[in-house]
């Protein structure tokens, strides 16, 4: 059918492959029609700029044009590659936090859960806030955007995946509040791993989505509170003690 996807896995031609199969399989028989165009363009700029310059304008031109094209492709190829593994992006957003904010002083708390809610990908805490990611990674051509506020992905609300997060973001911080007993906010934000975004970072539902390092960007140019160094330590080990790994309770340390 014309404009529907040709990632959908109930495709009676795709049935019983799996996303990285499917997603390689496609790749391979496109590789002669992605040769082919970037010769096309890369032959029609020399031929442009040989003319309107010279040659070796034009041969350097057309090395250009072939090299930004082979990097947009390559792009596309590894934008899709946590969703082609089965993955949802959790461990390429923690290397990004490591490389960024951890190396200005944030401190990052990973897989934690929050009880009667599921789990946490990553906790982030600095002196613009606490913020809770998820992540989340879907097929390529899948088209993410905000409408009125609300989140849509192909054109479809995301209820269950909003309300989710939103509830445990609210959780966890009642949680770390009970133990820091200072009231904290937790902020969700959701990590974007694949598929289009129309524009981003943007807001919907009350929660930031955008690719990993813009979403590192947005966190870092958009506090949500102003905490010193030794709040951000402390907020940061009452979440240890509050949200367990694994389903267990760490007890408080005794006051000294």
């Amino acid at each position: 059918m014309i404009g529907s996807s040709i990632y959908l896995r109930d495709r009676a031609a795709f049935t019983g492959g799996s996303p990285q199969a499917v997603y390689e399989d496609l790749w391979q028989r496109g590789r002669k029609g992605r040769l082919r165009t970037r010769a096309i363009l890369a032959g029609a700029t020399l031929i442009l700029c040989g003319l309107l310059v010279n040659a070796v304008f034009g041969i350097l031109m057309a090395v250009l044009v072939a090299s930004a094209d082979a990097y947009v492709h390559w792009r596309v190829y590894h934008a899709s590659s946590v969703w082609r593994r089965g993955l949802r992006g959790e461990q390429r957003m923690n290397r990004v936090l490591r490389y960024t904010l951890e190396r200005r002083g944030h401190r990052v708390l990973h897989e934690r859960t929050v009880p009667g809610h599921g789990q946490a990908d990553q906790l982030v805490f600095g002196p613009g806030g606490v913020w809770l990611v998820h992540n989340e990674a879907w097929q390529p051509d899948a088209e993410i955007s905000q409408h009125g506020g609300r989140l849509f992905i192909d054109g479809r609300t995301q209820s269950a995946l909003v309300r989710g997060l939103t509830a445990r973001a609210d959780a966890a911080a009642e949680l770390i509040s009970q133990v820091a007993e200072v009231p904290v906010k937790v902020t969700p934000v959701l990590a974007v791993h694949g598929g289009k975004i129309v524009k981003s970072p943007f807001a919907a539902d009350g929660i930031v989505f955008a690719p990993p390092l813009k979403l590192v960007r947005w966190m870092s140019r958009n506090p949500a509170a102003d905490h010193s160094s030794d709040e951000v330590e402390a907020i940061t080990r009452a979440a240890v003690h509050a949200l367990p790994i694994g389903g267990r309770i760490t007890p408080p340390a005794a006051a000294a």
